[in-house]
């Protein structure tokens, strides 16, 4: 009798309640299988899986030999029912909408602009395959899905709050893409950093990974490192807890991964509540850093009219301001 592989999760020979399964899969094994390990012939018969992931099934008690469950290295016997009940890698759940709650402050038939809130992660990696952004724009608007990334044109760091456009066409992500490499978007963020920062500074500091940690990004000591620029005004001064902190304006002319971050890092104003770049003797008056793309500004790919949107601050980072008794220098406040 030869193997049988069916995927039948409606299938009577099942046990009553069965645990979930993305495929299940029933062998009826045979002598030629006889002395030989579970998980090898199992690695045999689902070629598409590898060994490693059927290990971890079986490890989980997502196999079972004759309704019961056995260790990898079980020697076959012959003539044994195998049911496999095979599980989604997170990688394989990430691209599945979710109802994740989303800011949208506009929205029409090519784009739609999300007020992200610190702690929502852009898009699926290690550590949070689920309940992202992508998730959300995927439950939001399922047509969204034959859009690459969902129609994600850039990204804000999980703990950066504020706007972000979104492409809900694919013609109108071709183009959000391209004003983005030609410079053309308005991108403004508020930051407040530690230290009496200069009125006005223009960082040009290529940005890249670090070579010593691939978390994190670097200057001058970056692996592939690209050119970035970061223009600010200080708009305010006060103080936390006795420390000088200053509220800059910046205005990013490129977008590389935690650039502003890096940049204030570099000329010796780190942002307040920066986890990764900030300075660990200082004061931990806020859970996350202080930025918020405030303001995005760009031609609409559909009208071609010039749009421009605002955000305002979050509560935590508002009261962080009231804390700071800024005295404002400018009318840009």
């Amino acid at each position: 009798m030869s193997h049988q592989e069916k995927t039948a999760p409606e299938d009577t020979l099942f046990p009553a309640d069965p645990p979930e399964a993305e495929e299940a899969f029933r062998f009826l094994l045979t002598a030629k299988d006889v002395g030989e390990r579970l998980d090898k012939v199992l690695s045999g018969l689902l070629p598409r899986f590898s060994r490693s992931r059927i290990q971890q099934w079986i490890e989980q008690g997502f196999v079972t030999v004759d309704m019961q469950n056995r260790p990898g290295k079980y020697r076959i016997l012959g003539g044994e029912e195998v049911l496999v009940f095979a599980q989604a890698t997170p990688e394989e759940m990430a691209y599945r909408p979710e109802p994740v709650g989303l800011d949208i402050i506009f929205e029409d038939s090519d784009v739609l602009v999300v007020n992200k809130p610190a702690g929502l992660v852009v898009h699926p990696g290690a550590g949070n395959w689920s309940a992202t952004l992508l998730n959300g724009l995927l439950h939001h608007y399922p047509p969204i899905s034959v859009v690459p990334r969902a129609g994600i044109v850039h990204r804000l760091d999980k703990n950066t709050s504020g706007l972000m456009v979104v492409a809900k066409t694919l013609p109108a992500q071709t183009d959000l893409v391209r004003q983005l490499q030609s410079r053309t978007v308005l991108r403004e963020y508020l930051a407040l950093v530690w230290g009496n920062a200069l009125r006005h500074q223009t960082i040009r500091l290529p940005v890249g990974r670090n070579p010593r940690d691939r978390t994190r990004m670097a200057t001058a000591s970056a692996i592939d490192a690209r050119p970035a620029i970061t223009h600010y005004e200080r708009i305010a001064r006060g103080s936390l807890d006795g420390m000088a902190v200053s509220l800059l304006l910046c205005r990013l002319e490129t977008g590389r991964t935690h650039q502003i971050r890096v940049h204030m890092e570099s000329t010796g104003f780190s942002l307040v509540g920066d986890p990764v770049y900030g300075n660990p003797a200082l004061p931990p008056v806020l859970d996350r850093q202080a930025l918020h793309a405030q303001k995005l500004g760009l031609v609409h790919p559909g009208t071609r009219k010039n749009h421009e949107w605002m955000a305002d601050l979050p509560d935590d980072f508002k009261n962080l301001l009231i804390r700071a008794d800024l005295i404002y220098e400018n009318s840009s406040s």
